[in-house]
């Protein structure tokens, strides 16, 4: 009896912990898709308050005016006195212009790698995702195909995610989205796939770059956005949505 009640008790831990029954996968937070071992990292632009990034800017723009020609002698003289005020007044922060300079580069390199790499804890994975669903157009062998977003307007009014936040998705035959930014909840074996595909979204052409490819076999739409009824479905969204549906839309391989 008290072996039994143990089993009983675990399986109660494991469905609380992942929030629906197991056959509907593991629910996952948008920001546990990103790997943590790459997250912490050195960036000493980070630690600049935006007072002293300013001055840096405006020191590497002092510089470059001067390695140019351009500029009246009585201009670059002034040019000169501004950028060794600048300088000082970041030394007197330890900020040294040049060392940072020499650190762009690889800084540069860690964000990228902390933005497009995938958790592999959840890498062939049965999950389940809440997100924000853009139609696009078919794979070529007529796949219907989405990108989920944590957030609505990305990708249109608002610049794309890091890829790490972006997930290609090849849904079912049931559905497709209706607009774009449709609320969904998506259950899926989730794989580390990363892939490069440029679409006309709302501003024109925009760089769809993802880590993850989720194949959807469950899709539940929901209407209502942080206790509000999502009702800007627009013509134009329907439209545009449609026509990826029909005509495959714009779209560039990997």
């Amino acid at each position: 009896m008290r072996n039994r009640f143990r089993i009983l008790s675990l399986a109660t831990v494991v469905l609380a912990f992942c929030g629906t029954p197991l056959a509907a996968g593991i629910v996952v937070e948008w920001a546990e898709l990103p790997d943590p071992s790459v997250q912490v990292f050195e960036d000493p632009y980070r630690d600049l308050s935006p007072e002293q990034f300013d001055d840096v800017v405006f020191a590497l723009r002092l510089r470059s005016r001067l390695q140019g020609t351009g500029g009246t002698a009585q201009e670059r003289q002034k040019w000169q006195v501004l950028l060794v005020e600048t300088e000082d007044a970041l030394a007197t922060d330890d900020i040294d212009v040049d060392w940072l300079l020499s650190q762009r580069e690889a800084v540069t390199e860690r964000r990228k790698l902390a933005g497009a790499s995938g958790n592999p804890l959840f890498d062939g994975r049965v999950v389940t995702l809440v997100g924000f669903a853009i139609p696009a157009p078919p794979d070529p062998d007529g796949h219907a195909v989405a990108y989920l977003v944590p957030k609505l307007g990305m990708c249109s009014h608002m610049p794309p995610p890091p890829p790490n936040q972006m997930i290609r998705v090849r849904l079912n035959d049931d559905w497709t989205p209706s607009y774009l930014h449709e609320q969904v909840q998506l259950t899926g074996t989730l794989t580390i796939a990363p892939s490069s595909r440029h679409m006309v979204v709302v501003d024109g052409l925009m760089p769809m770059r993802a880590t993850f490819l989720l194949d959807a076999d469950s899709i539940k739409t929901q209407d209502t956005v942080q206790g509000q009824t999502y009702n800007n479905k627009s013509l134009v969204d329907r439209l545009r949505a449609a026509a990826h549906r029909k005509t495959g839309g714009l779209t560039a391989s990997d």
